[in-house]
């Protein structure tokens, strides 16, 4: 919403929030127009689901697949990579960052395609990145199946480059994970992030003084080790997006079905925007933020760049990278098998007139 407070510093920044959310509102007619009866989800989920069942000549049924596609980028993250010097993590990034965007719907990588354009070619700096994208696709047992390499001069600044990853995957029809079966009284449970990972960037490099057209500057205060955050700036700005695969595999995989209704990938639009795109009609979910702990790069931004503390969560993801709502009977076996995911909050009835996330003030 144009004017929200919650949104006044990364609009600032040069972000603009409601601008983003009114070019959904106008191209969804457009893109649901192209929709047949084998897509499965609308615009603003985590991913796109095409079940071929019908091209397959099957009749649907739960053991069918379903394939599961999303594309992404790393945003201004890598901006601070380019000046930092390092291409060897930022595939790892962009790779980590689409296959949780999958997961959140109960889905396993199958293959992923990699896009890399700048002004003029420098091989070697291709095959680092590359290289990082190829590593995380092992990672998780991924086909890095092909890509486009493109040199398009007067286009990008000289140095500068671009990326993006475009990923499908696969799931049966009985055991997507889309949210439906969310209900009041169900538990949301938080799986740690390691930091930024890949959103939140514009706001950061401005609060944190890292958009100087000086790169040298850039790279000093990268070098420098501010107070009780243990490790350079640069080495935690440019830590890895998370991959939570590993981690929520085995819910996802229990004999009787998921253990899990619901799961939400942290990225742009923070805790609010991210958990809203997978609760149903009538529910909402109230959180509270002394469930956990934030790393200290979240205050140290917020201390530099005078945000608000309203505004830090509909940016960031303030330590929670990914988000399970799932039953309250299912909670120990939760727990159990994946220890890191602790109870953040609960799922509520909704009223009219009320968000559909909620925070305590912090």
């Amino acid at each position: 919403m144009q004017g929200d407070t919650r949104a006044a510093a990364y609009t600032a920044a040069g972000v603009d929030i409601a601008a983003g959310e009114q070019a959904v509102t106008l191209m969804q007619a457009a893109v649901r127009a192209t929709f047949g009866p084998a897509v499965l989800t609308d615009v603003g989920h985590f991913s796109g689901l095409y079940n071929l069942a019908g091209p397959l000549g099957q009749v649907d049924g739960p053991t069918n697949p379903v394939l599961v596609a999303s594309a992404d980028g790393v945003g201004t993250k890598l901006r601070l990579a380019l000046v930092a010097g390092r291409h060897d993590t930022i595939g790892a990034d962009l790779v980590n960052h689409c296959v949780n965007d999958i997961l959140a719907c109960g889905a396993r990588p199958l293959f992923f395609l990699d896009y890399f354009a700048s002004s003029k070619l420098d091989p070697a700096q291709v095959a680092t990145v590359v290289g990082g994208v190829a590593g995380a696709c092992r990672a998780v047992g991924c086909a890095l199946l092909g890509g486009e390499t493109a040199e398009m001069p007067g286009f990008y600044a000289a140095g500068d480059y671009d990326l993006a990853g475009f990923i499908v995957g696969i799931v049966t029809r009985g055991r997507m994970i889309l949210g439906s079966a969310i209900a009041p009284g169900d538990v949301v449970l938080g799986l740690p992030a390691v930091g930024l990972h890949t959103n939140g960037y514009s706001l950061a490099r401005r609060a944190l003084r890292l958009d100087d057209p000086d790169a040298a500057v850039i790279r000093t205060r990268l070098a420098a080790t501010p107070p009780g955050l243990g490790a350079t700036l640069g080495a935690v700005l440019l830590l890895p997006h998370q991959c939570y695969l590993p981690l929520v595999a085995p819910l996802l995989d229990a004999p009787d079905g998921p253990l899990v209704r619901g799961m939400a990938h942290i990225t742009g639009g923070g805790l609010p925007g991210n958990i809203a795109r997978i609760l149903p009609p009538g529910t909402a979910v109230a959180l509270d933020p002394r469930a956990w702990i934030a790393p200290p790069i979240f205050a140290l931004i917020a201390e530099r760049g005078a945000i608000a503390a309203a505004e830090m969560p509909h940016v960031f993801n303030m330590g929670l990278g990914f988000i399970l709502i799932a039953a309250p009977a299912q909670v120990a076996a939760i727990q159990a098998l994946v220890p890191a995911a602790g109870i953040v909050g609960r799922v509520t009835a909704r009223g009219a007139d009320q968000p559909a996330v909620t925070l305590d003030d912090p």
